[in-house]
Parts: structure tokens; C-alpha cells; sequence
């Protein structure tokens, strides 16, 4: 039997991705709730291995060309087939205006992609969605104005604060609805809106039947080079994830404690913490995994003892939402040491669910370290109180109930 073709297209900069486990939870509990839907992505997957959540979703996946050179036939068809559309001098206009604020390359990209996308959406299209508010969105909001479709956004952290006033204000003005995962997010978003309800504050949660239960943990204090405090931390080697301030921060601790790090992540600043690693005397102490698998990650932070991620604002504007890991480092009930910033503090209270530091702050980062890896007691409850935080506060389900409502009701207004 023939399945219909969907009626929403969601899209994103690239599908799948390891980093990116909120954008799968959410597909997938979209695909549970009976919303049909398609994905739309602006790159290929660079990812080797893909998370047990993405192999689950049964939703078609189309690539939008990555470089316009690449497929010129398929950006020409595009623009072909653009001629016919009653609506392409408004989006000519529309670029224009853009390209004055913004004559670069990435905005030639975006209106090929936009073209070919256009083309190339079912006829049976009526609503667009896009992950990310930056160069993703642009894509979206010009395909949907030619093909004469409503579009909506969920924003996350770096296209919030990347993307310049004019341009999100200008999205946020065109779009149907806009969802956002932090406070912090959604009072820059809500600044700028036209309309106070149009932008939502909607968190991520986290799907608790992708983890196991809490594990128990041995009381291990820093005292046995043999059995030492196992510390773990996950993310992308980028600037905003602070890896730096961490090496900074574990070469000062007493050398009586003894530990071990795990960090899990790939990422374009990975050399050059290696290379500060070795210099720092850390080499030996530090396991560099690379990216991993869903599977993979809950295994390492089931067999951690504290869990650490040291986020600051990047020299771009660049920063975090309220990232995931801190959420799954919960769910297996690890006490968090992390930073006072973004979206971190709204999940973790400072001396109730782990212990929080000013971002980019070496030495209080090193005490922070030093009290908890002493002190396993002290752990363990800060680390029982970040799961009941979780368990009480985070449940995705109210999240993707949201979404989903939003979504057909759009759906229901284009008819």
C-alpha cells in the first residue's frame, strides 16, 4: 500500500546527527503521536553511527543540495519552475532586501536551496517547520513564501545568538508560531516579537524511557590511585563548551585526589585540547572517545561519578540552551558540576542538584572539583536530586504534546 505523501515537512541543517539527540527524541514522538511528517535536510549526514532513536523514525528523508555547484541542475529546475509561481517577485524582494544586509555566499546558498526545495516539496505540502532560527530557517521562510505556505520555527542556542535583530525579527513577524528551549532564549525572542504569544518557552525534557534506572555507585573519594573519581563530560569540542577552562581547571587539583576523565564529543577544537592536554601533564588521565552512539553515551555516564560541563558565551555570541547531556547526566542520577550561564541554571540549582560556577572561572571550577570528587556522600545526593528534579520537572511528554498540538493546528488553519 501507498503511503500518502506528508502534509508537514520538517527541516533542519543536517540529519542525523549524535549531537543533536533533542531533534530525534522530538521526530520520534512526533512519529508516536500520529503526526505524518517529512524530513528536509541542508546537509548530508557526517555522523559514522546514528542513535537507536534515529533508526526508529520511518519518515522519508530528502537532501537539499549542500553546494549550489554540486547540483546545478536540480537549483536551475528550481528556478524554472520558480517563473510559474505567482508569488516569486515578492521573493526576489524579499532576498534583495536580505542580500543588502548580508552579500555573502551563505545567502546565495540559501535562496538555491530555497528554490530546489520549493520544486521539489509534494503538492500535498501545507505547513513547513525548521530546527534552528540562523541559516535553516532563511531556507524555510523563502520556500514556503513561494510555494504560499505557512511556516513555523523551533529556536535553540547558537541561531539565537548569532543571527542579527533585523533578521530575527523579521522571521519571528512572518512566521506562524516560534518555540524555544530556555528562558534566557525566549526573553531575546520575545523582545523582538510583534506579538507577545507568537513565541513560545517550551523545553526539550527528556524521553525517560530511552534510560535505564540510576545505577548504584561505589563511594570513591579521590584517595586510591588504583580506583580513582571517574569524571565525564560530553559535548562538541567548540569554543561555547568552556573544554578549555575544564583542562585549566583539572591540571590545578591537589595531586593528592586522583581522577580520570572521559569527554565524548567530536568537533573542530579537538587537536587543539589534546595538544593543551599534553601540555597541562594530562594526557594519561583523559580518555578521548570522539562522537558516540545514545547507547554508548548512557554506558560511560552510568559507569561516571560526577558529571561536568564548564558552558560560556563563545567571542561569536555563541552559547548554550539548556543542553541535553545535563538532562541524561541526571537521568543516571550523577551529581553536575557546570557553569551559572544560559540555560544550565534553569535544571540546576547551585548546592541542590550539583554545584554551580561563574563561566570561564579556572580556580572556582578547580574547587568545585576538588569538594565533590572528596566527597562521594555529598555526591550521591546531589545526584538523587538532580534525577527527582528530572523526573518531576522534564518529562518530554508535556513538551511533545505541545509541538505536536501546535503543529496540527496549523495544519488545520491551511486546510
Amino acid at each position: 500500500m501507498t503511503r500518502p505523501a506528508p502534509r508537514i515537512a520538517i527541516a533542519m541543517k543536517g540529519y542525523p546527527r549524535l549531537s543533536e539527540t533533542f531533534i530525534a527524541q522530538e521526530l520520534l514522538g512526533l512519529q508516536e503521536r500520529g503526526l505524518s511528517f517529512s524530513i528536509w535536510s541542508l546537509r548530508q549526514p557526517t555522523d559514522a553511527d546514528r542513535h537507536l532513536m534515529h533508526k526508529a523514525i520511518t519518515a522519508p528523508v530528502h537532501y537539499l543540495p549542500e553546494y549550489l555547484r554540486d547540483a546545478p541542475l536540480r537549483v536551475l529546475a528550481g528556478a524554472i519552475s520558480a517563473l510559474r509561481r505567482p508569488a516569486l517577485a515578492r521573493l526576489l524582494w524579499l532576498f534583495m532586501r536580505d542580500f543588502r544586509r548580508d552579500p555573502t555566499r551563505n545567502r546565495l546558498r540559501r535562496l538555491g536551496q530555497a528554490l530546489a526545495m520549493a520544486r521539489e516539496l509534494p503538492a500535498e505540502t501545507r505547513h513547513l517547520h525548521v530546527h534552528f532560527l540562523h541559516t535553516p530557517a532563511s531556507v524555510i521562510r523563502y520556500a514556503a513564501l513561494l510555494r504560499g505556505l505557512s511556516w513555523s520555527f523551533s529556536a535553540h542556542a547558537k541561531d539565537i545568538w548569532t543571527t542579527p535583530d533585523w533578521e530575527k525579527r523579521e522571521k519571528i513577524a512572518s512566521c506562524a508560531f516560534g518555540v524555544t528551549c530556555t528562558r534566557d532564549g525566549h526573553r531575546e525572542l520575545a523582545r523582538l516579537s510583534d506579538a507577545p504569544d507568537r513565541v513560545t518557552l517550551l523545553y526539550h525534557g527528556l524521553d525517560l524511557r530511552r534510560f535505564p534506572p540510576p545505577p548504584e555507585r561505589a563511594p570513591r573519594d579521590g584517595s586510591d590511585p588504583e580506583d580513582p573519581v571517574r569524571l565525564v563530560s560530553i559535548g562538541r569540542a567548540v569554543p561555547k563548551k568552556g573544554f578549555d577552562d575544564l583542562l585549566a581547571a583539572l591540571a590545578a587539583l591537589p595531586p593528592t585526589l586522583h581522577w580520570r576523565l572521559v569527554h565524548i564529543g567530536g568537533g573542530a577544537l579537538m587537536g587543539r585540547l589534546r595538544e593543551q592536554a599534553a601540555a597541562l601533564g594530562l594526557t594519561d588521565r583523559i580518555d578521548w572517545r570522539g562522537p558516540q552512539a545514545q547507547g554508548a553515551v548512557v554506558a560511560a555516564l552510568r559507569e561516571a561519578d560526577l558529571f561536568v560541563l564548564p558552558s560560556k558565551q563563545a567571542g561569536d555570541g555563541d552559547r548554550d540552551g539548556l543542553p541535553n547531556v545535563v538532562m541524561e547526566a541526571a537521568s543516571q542520577a550523577l551529581a553536575i558540576v557546570a557553569t551559572d550561564f544560559a540555560g544550565i541554571p534553569e535544571f540546576v540549582s547551585d548546592g541542590v542538584e550539583g554545584l554551580l560556577v561563574p563561566p570561564g572561572d579556572h580556580a572556582a571550577l578547580t574547587q568545585a572539583l576538588a569538594a565533590l570528587i572528596a566527597a562521594p556522600q555529598r555526591r550521591l545526593a546531589l545526584g538523587a536530586a538532580a534525577h527527582e528534579r528530572l523526573v518531576r520537572d522534564f518529562s518530554a511528554d508535556a513538551g511533545l504534546d505541545r509541538v505536536h498540538a501546535a503543529l496540527q493546528r496549523a495544519l488545520d488553519e491551511a486546510g
